[in-house]
């Protein structure tokens, strides 16, 4: 008779655990983009759990290393991005006494100063669940990146040069957000390794700033004062100056769309009658009413421009 192969019904990872642990990052302000790459990674996690009938409360660092060495043929930044998402879901598990903590003696290093840490972030410096989570993760990240390859980390050999390599190598192709966010979470884990002794002098200045430009991107409008300094700046002197003029005046005077003096011919401008035909959206015309200043710039940029 042939031996059939079951899979026990608790080896799976419970809907409820993974929204829950979704909706604090989305309280978090994390987008929904990524909050979607994070529940494709518990869902393969799951399917995972499934095959090889691993229970939920058997659920650790080893079970999540054996799941992230199938990932043989996938990039390095995508390793790196499921790593931290299972750090992450083990922290929230173990922060809501779903799974148990490991003890002192099934820790590495690592794990074990990991650990440490989200005490201190929790006990003596009261951040809120929703900020260790999301500060968490990056402390992981530096911690394994400094992996002696047995699980264990040196701090005291930790210097300004370690802090930058780190931020380089793990800032690529991320945003400035993403950086800037690292950055702020590197900052107290140094001025913690130096308050417990680990580091021989306190590397929180040693974490370089990441700048956050103000008013990086265009005004969505400009006041008045703003737009007659800006029609000032058109030299009507020169014929391309004239051409500015004219077109600073359609924008600011009537309100026109680039697109829509683009699309502007000279049987359009009915000079007799004052008026502007405009050629908008969807096959729209509108006549608008052709202000003498608009006129005689139109006029001026196209008489000196034909001599």
């Amino acid at each position: 008779m042939k031996a059939t192969h079951t899979v026990s019904g608790s080896a799976r990872l419970p809907a409820r655990h993974v929204d829950a642990f979704l909706d604090r990052l989305r309280t978090a302000r994390y987008s929904e983009v990524t909050l979607r790459k994070k529940r494709r990674v518990l869902s393969a996690l799951s399917r995972w759990m499934r095959s090889r009938n691993v229970s939920l409360v058997d659920l650790d660092e080893s079970a999540t290393a054996r799941f992230v060495k199938c990932l043989t043929d996938a990039p390095g930044e995508r390793v790196r991005f499921e790593r931290g998402v299972l750090q992450a879901f083990l922290a929230y598990l173990r922060d809501e006494v779903i799974i148990s903590t490991p003890t002192l003696g099934d820790q590495s290093s690592i794990t074990h100063m990991y650990g440490r840490y989200l005490d201190y972030l929790r006990q003596d410096r009261g951040l809120a669940k929703n900020s260790v989570l999301v500060y968490g993760p990056f402390i992981r990240d530096f911690l394994n990146s400094q992996d002696a390859g047995d699980g264990s980390v040196l701090p005291v050999a930790f210097d300004a040069v370690t802090i930058r390599n780190h931020l380089l190598a793990h800032s690529k192709g991320r945003s400035a957000e993403y950086t800037r966010l690292m950055a702020v979470a590197l900052r107290p884990f140094c001025h913690f390794l130096f308050l417990r002794g680990d580091t021989p002098r306190d590397l929180y200045e040693s974490v370089p700033a990441v700048r956050k430009w103000r008013q990086s991107t265009s005004p969505t409008f400009l006041t008045p004062g703003q737009e007659e300094a800006l029609i000032a700046t058109a030299d009507r002197s020169t014929a391309r100056g004239r051409r500015d003029y004219a077109i600073l005046l359609l924008l600011a005077r009537l309100g026109l769309r680039a697109g829509e003096i683009v699309a502007l011919e000279l049987g359009d401008i009915h000079w007799r009658s004052g008026e502007l035909v405009v050629h908008g959206k969807g096959q729209m015309v509108e006549h608008l009413p052709l202000p003498s200043e608009v006129g005689e710039a139109a006029k001026s940029s196209l008489l000196r421009s034909s001599r």
